[in-house]
């Protein structure tokens, strides 16, 4: 088993890309806990992987601490850190609201900040552990009316890149993780709004958000998790400091070329 007497904090735990990969990461012998907002979800997983739930805001460091409390007391320390919780708003930048830009940041970079922070003495002692910061490729690339969404996700993926840089020498790896679209209870919120405004179903959506991306669809929760226990596992023991993209090739489209398409 890939992750065998490792402990794992995997934070927006209680649903979407969090629990699938809670699940997985129970599966290749992780000892699991998880974090979120709601406890209801958050205590249905940890009974279902065999873990432990602590609910709170990620954005709190009172709760980043009570978090790494909690780790060391159920299973001794932790290993690997799989920051999942995220939240988006729509609005441009003349007209994003200060308390939205806050809550925003709060939970996208400020929770995954002050985990690693509280985190990274109890790994580093531990003789080192991996970190996953799942960002966005609204982190590469701009979104229309996204801009806390985005620069946000930007902001986590330099985290990645800041917390090998300085911890690497520790034996600490950290990666983020890029997706595009995933059909997650969080993306299926956005596309009911396109298909709404569009006279689509769900479905139609998503299918008409990936008409430009390669494989032509949205990525699944399962296909995360298995890029987050790539990212965790000693099966990229090399791999730090880096964005894997996770979308179906989309990043790799350029634009104003695809008028020119015969597929």
């Amino acid at each position: 088993m890939r992750l065998e007497d490792k402990v794992a904090v995997i934070t927006g735990g209680g649903s979407g890309v969090g629990a699938t990969t809670a699940r997985l990461f129970a599966s290749e012998g992780a000892k699991v806990l998880v974090t979120g907002r709601r406890p209801e979800p958050l205590a249905a997983i940890a009974v279902e992987v065999g873990g432990v739930s602590v609910a709170g805001d990620t954005g709190d460091p009172a709760h980043a601490k009570e978090v790494v409390a909690e780790a060391i007391a159920a299973f001794g320390g932790i290993d690997v850190i799989v920051a999942c919780a995220g939240v988006g708003t729509e609005a441009k930048v003349g007209e994003v609201d200060d308390e939205d830009w806050r809550r925003t940041f709060g939970t996208n970079l400020d929770g995954p900040m002050m985990l690693a922070r509280e985190a990274l003495p109890v790994m580093i002692e531990r003789g080192g552990g991996s970190i996953v910061l799942v960002a966005s490729t609204n982190g590469m690339a701009a979104a229309p009316a996204s801009v806390a969404y985005d620069v946000s996700k930007a902001g986590v993926i330099a985290l990645a890149r800041a917390i090998a840089v300085d911890y690497g020498p520790q034996g600490i790896r950290a990666n983020a993780l890029c997706p595009g679209w995933v059909m997650t209870p969080m993306g299926d919120g956005s596309m009911d709004e396109l298909g709404a405004s569009k006279g689509l179903g769900r479905q139609g959506a998503y299918d008409l958000a990936t008409a430009d991306v390669p494989l032509r669809r949205a990525g699944t929760a399962e296909e995360m998790a298995a890029c987050c226990l790539f990212l965790a596992s000693d099966e990229s023991s090399i791999v730090s400091g880096t964005a894997l993209v996770a979308d179906g090739g989309g990043q790799a489209v350029e634009l104003t070329s695809t008028a020119f398409s015969t597929g």
